[in-house]
């Protein structure tokens, strides 16, 4: 999951510890986090338009899938005039703090690692949720040298 560290940062989820991840106004991220996410799953904290971007620590699902509220407030940047409470279009999960790294594994450093080359992050950049296969998971953790949690 991508957030700009100027928005929301690897800091701001470790001082908070629980925290809807909302603001998603892309269907297909959407769907992710509405059909594939299970509380508990296990999520790698990436900065986006950062310097340098880079997946910063882990963190988990920590909810069910739940309307994200921000579509029906019409003061809030992600206001969505189409949405309604009986038939909202955009859903959110909440996630927990697991870990920052100290450090962190750079985009540049993944792109140079044969066994990441088919991440869905490089495919499709745009996209601010992508999944991330069991290898690319374990290979991530140890490049951040520490151990993937539990």
């Amino acid at each position: 999951m991508k957030s700009e560290p100027d928005a929301y940062s690897i800091d701001d989820l470790e001082r908070d510890q629980v925290e809807p991840w909302d603001g998603i106004r892309n269907y297909q991220a959407r769907n992710f986090m509405r059909d594939d996410m299970k509380i508990g799953d296990k999520i790698f904290f990436y900065h986006s338009n950062a310097n340098p971007i880079a997946i910063v620590g882990t963190m988990e699902v920590a909810s069910e899938p739940y309307p994200d509220p921000t579509q029906f407030d019409p003061d809030n940047k992600y206001f969505d005039e189409k949405s309604s409470e009986e038939n909202p279009r955009w859903q959110l999960v909440d996630v927990k703090f697991i870990q920052k790294f100290e450090n962190p594994v750079t985009r540049e450093a993944m792109k140079e690692e044969p066994e990441l080359e088919d991440m869905l992050i490089f495919k499709r950049s745009r996209l601010s949720i992508t999944p991330v296969t069991e290898a690319e998971w374990k290979k991530i953790h140890e490049m951040a040298g520490v151990s993937v949690p539990g």
